[in-house]
């Protein structure tokens, strides 16, 4: 039996004295899609942040296709999409540079880019449907484009799991569809994958399963068990 593509268990946070995660437990499985929901600081951020090595944790585990997180990282196993707000979308580097940036991790000592490497890049950018705007400065592009740009640099690295945090943030509906489309294109090519959102009407059409989080996990299991109407209101209350 193949391990979990994740597995968090009992991870906990604290930024001082804000408890950001609280003992919260989720899996994914292995060619899964999974939604993470959860209102605006819930802890979905965190979550993938701890899993990318960019916040530490303060109790917990993670394994990562029964690697330790970093080692995940290290072979390369692990793709992330950060939010907008993360990025600095006025440093001058193009889409192609973006994207590039996948094939860090298989690069050799030199760090050269080999003619495999530049293949790669092109194959990710023409699969999100951004080769016409592969020499753009990325800070250029709409928001959809934005979020394709960073799930192209996951194809060209040949992550396992991918972790995206609010991909469909400040994007339109076609964006948002694209977007949906691509994602479920990986996983039926083995890919596994983890998708932070807010947005309840996106999930049935999205996910294989989800996971409601604030702070802890108030409910897991398909789309439509975890939509009913009790869970909701746990997360969410009267917005729900």
């Amino acid at each position: 039996m193949s391990a979990p593509a994740l597995e968090v268990r009992d991870l906990t946070v604290r930024y001082r004295d804000v408890l950001a995660l609280d003992g919260a437990s989720l899996t994914v499985p292995a060619g899964h899609l999974t939604g993470l929901l959860g209102i605006n600081g819930s802890g979905k951020s965190t979550l993938l942040k701890v899993v990318m090595g960019m916040v530490r944790a303060d109790a917990g585990t993670v394994r990562v296709l029964g690697r330790a997180p970093h080692e995940a990282r290290r072979e390369a196993l692990l793709g992330y999409v950060p939010q907008s707000e993360d990025v600095d979308w006025t440093f001058p580097l193009t889409v192609r540079d973006v994207v590039a940036q996948g094939r860090y991790g298989h690069l050799g000592p030199l760090r050269r880019a080999r003619a495999v490497d530049r293949v790669a890049v092109a194959d990710a950018l023409a699969r999100v449907g951004l080769t016409d705007l592969a020499d753009r400065q990325v800070g250029r592009l709409s928001g959809g484009q934005r979020k394709r740009a960073f799930v192209a640099r996951c194809l060209a690295q040949e992550a396992r799991v991918l972790l995206l945090d609010e991909p469909f943030a400040g994007v339109d509906i076609s964006s948002q569809a694209s977007i949906t489309a691509l994602l479920r294109d990986l996983v039926a090519d083995g890919v596994s994958a983890l998708v932070s959102t807010h947005d309840l009407g996106a999930l049935p059409a999205l996910a294989d399963d989800a996971v409601l989080l604030h702070r802890r996990v108030l409910a897991a299991g398909t789309p439509d068990e975890v939509l009913r109407p009790e869970n909701l209101a746990l997360a969410f209350g009267g917005a729900a």
